[in-house]
């Protein structure tokens, strides 16, 4: 692999790897920057209309931009690419084709390119080419339909569960499995890392319980947040309480530490009134963190429901995690010899840098770079300005 000197050189076990990004919204970035903490070379290709992914997601990374619809352009992203061992693009089917960045014509010039296509509907079927966002690949998964109180219309779970987890999540699995592969054989492959097929595999646990008693309707069974030994109750300040006694010895301490005698059969449906009724007046007599205090180093499943401003204060979190804040979240997970490391941020561009540096021809380097025309970005600002 041809060398591209760096200030902040990575570490890690993913040292080595070289990874072409060419994504910009949520789900590609963060799988980039979860390989980038893991030590993988990160070299975000800009340019164009979509602007670049937001800096939250952007940590660990190099910046390039390049003009894709000139042959110039074209011809740097393919000498990055020569050198690289994985391509991450959030195009809709067909786009990366159009613009020179296509499975196969990039294949072709290094076949043992990783080539990972992160979008929500996948690379074929009847939605593929339409537009979505996390809470479309909920509602088509049958994961919205699931979430939310009984009485009131469904609640998606911020952008965690098809963008993230469905999408970024999956999608580095795949990249950590087929580079493995690739390894052995010499040969890479396409990756098609779909958030609504994401979506359904979270929920293999889930799906076979539904219209059963244990999850009969939305708002309703074991983990709905309606039974009450797994769910909030409300503090005298106002602030909120989570218990997750689900197993009959952490509802037994739960009893016991609030003193209330003898702990009644919590999984047998006619006392859910009573249990509910009763841990509804205890929780309500005193503040929240009084709670969080008594139950603490107790294995009742008992715990303080922190607004995110808190977390950090949290003392778990600030032992484990004393240098993380909101806009610098940990490098998970924890790695004994070669630790996962949250770099800095440097959006700087260093296209003519890198370009130098793979030996792309000096006359050409400056026809290569994308014009910078704000105005006629068409990508999603993060956050969008509110008026």
């Amino acid at each position: 692999m041809t060398e591209i000197p760096s200030t902040d050189t990575p570490k890690g076990p993913l040292k080595g790897l070289r990874i072409v990004d060419l994504s910009r919204l949520a789900p590609g970035p963060y799988c980039t920057m979860l390989l980038a903490d893991l030590g993988a070379e990160v070299i975000v290709v800009g340019g164009g209309r979509a602007g670049v992914p937001i800096p939250e997601l952007s940590r660990g990374k190099r910046f390039v931009s390049l003009d894709l619809k000139a042959p110039e352009g074209r011809a740097a992203l393919h000498a990055l690419v020569r050198t690289a061992d994985v391509l991450v693009e959030g195009f809709r089917p067909g786009v990366a084709d159009r613009i020179g960045a296509g499975y196969d014509e990039l294949a072709a010039l290094n076949p043992k390119l990783v080539y990972c296509s992160v979008t929500g509907f996948g690379q074929d079927g009847p939605r593929a080419l339409e537009a979505g966002h996390d809470i479309t690949y909920l509602a088509l998964s049958g994961v919205l339909g699931g979430l939310g109180p009984k009485a009131a219309p469904p609640v998606p779970p911020l952008n965690l569960v098809a963008d993230f987890a469905g999408g970024s999540l999956m999608a580095a699995i795949g990249i950590l499995a087929a580079v493995l592969e690739a390894r052995a054989s010499g040969r890479g492959q396409k990756i098609d890392a779909a958030m609504v097929d994401g979506a359904l595999s979270l929920m293999a646990m889930h799906l076979p319980l539904w219209h059963t008693p244990h999850w009969p309707a939305r708002g309703e069974g074991l983990l709905a947040g309606d039974k009450p030994f797994y769910r909030t109750y409300a503090c005298a300040d106002g602030r909120f309480i989570a218990v997750g006694a689900l197993e009959r010895g952490f509802f037994e301490t739960l009893w016991r530490t609030l003193d209330l005698g003898e702990a009644p059969d919590h999984m047998a449906a006619a006392n859910w009134p009573t249990i509910e009724r009763t841990l509804t007046d205890t929780f309500r007599a005193r503040p929240r963190d009084a709670w969080a205090a008594l139950f603490a180093g107790t294995d009742a499943c008992v715990a303080p429901v922190l607004e995110p401003h808190e977390v950090w204060d949290e003392p778990h979190i600030a032992a484990r995690h004393p240098e993380a804040g909101p806009h610098r979240v940990p490098a998970v997970p924890r790695l004994s010899r070669t630790p996962a490391v949250a770099h800095p941020l440097d959006e700087t561009d260093q296209t003519r840098a890198i370009l130098t540096a793979l030996g792309f021809p000096e006359a050409d380097i400056d026809k290569a770079i994308a014009p910078e025309d704000p105005a006629t970005r068409s990508g999603l600002n993060w956050p969008p300005p509110l008026r």
